[in-house]
């Protein structure tokens, strides 16, 4: 009996592949069958890496021939760049590699302890001058001396020790111009204006002061680096 259930479902089935697939119910019509696309585009997984380097060599080792015509660049970001081919058929633009720079982590407009604050210049910003006056007025701060009576908005008075008993009072300037390191290693790091304040603990705090102008010069040296690294290879546009 099952065995003769089963041949008679087949035989259905069977029957139901030679009729139509389209019928009409109610004036309407309907597909007896789901159609589904085949998509014709070859899927691509992004490769991801961390430096503007890996993306020269990329490039210039030919790995992934088949792709390799019409490729546009994008500095996305201070910190982002990504590799994508051309449109396809389906109005997409497959994304072949995303380079992420590895950046230190900075808290501006966060007060840090001066130890901290001392640990975070040295580590985190390129050498400079102002640079150098900082880590001295921090790394000889004496506790509880901020001087909000000398503070004009402008610059704080700060007493630092000058010698085994001695102490004396400095102004600190303001702007300070630093270099921190906010994009990738391979391009010159962007120096801007940052208000540098201090209040009791004592704390030091950096505010930035340029209107994020040093983002639009980063951007410009990674497109300056990739076109002259990149040069002679054909096929590739660099925006940003």
């Amino acid at each position: 009996m099952i065995e003769n259930l089963r041949n008679a479902l087949e035989y259905l089935v069977d029957l139901g592949r030679d009729q139509d697939k389209v019928i009409r119910v109610n004036g309407e019509n309907y597909s007896t069958c789901k159609l589904e696309r085949i998509d014709d585009n070859v899927s691509i997984r992004s490769l991801e890496i961390n430096t503007l380097s890996g993306l020269v060599d990329y490039m210039k080792s030919n790995v992934d021939k088949e792709y390799r015509d019409n490729l546009l660049v994008i500095v996305n970001s201070p910190t982002r760049v990504t590799l994508k081919k051309e449109i396809n058929s389906d109005g997409d633009r497959p994304q072949i590699m995303e380079v992420s720079a590895i950046v230190p982590h900075i808290r501006y407009a966060d007060y840090y302890e001066t130890e901290t604050f001392n640990i975070l210049l040295q580590s985190a910003f390129i050498d400079g001058e102002h640079k150098d006056i900082l880590l001295k007025v921090v790394g000889n701060i004496k506790e509880e001396v901020i001087k909000n009576v000398g503070d004009d908005g402008i610059s704080q008075a700060a007493t630092i020790k000058t010698g085994i008993a001695t102490v004396s009072d400095v102004k600190v300037p303001n702007p300070v111009s630093l270099r921190p390191r906010r994009t990738f290693n391979e391009v010159e790091q962007p120096e801007s204006k940052f208000v540098f304040r201090m209040k009791d603990g004592p704390k030091c705090a950096l505010f930035e002061a340029d209107g994020g102008a040093w983002r639009n010069e980063a951007m410009n040296n990674i497109k300056e680096y990739l076109n002259k690294e990149l040069e002679g290879i054909e096929g590739i546009t660099i925006i940003s």
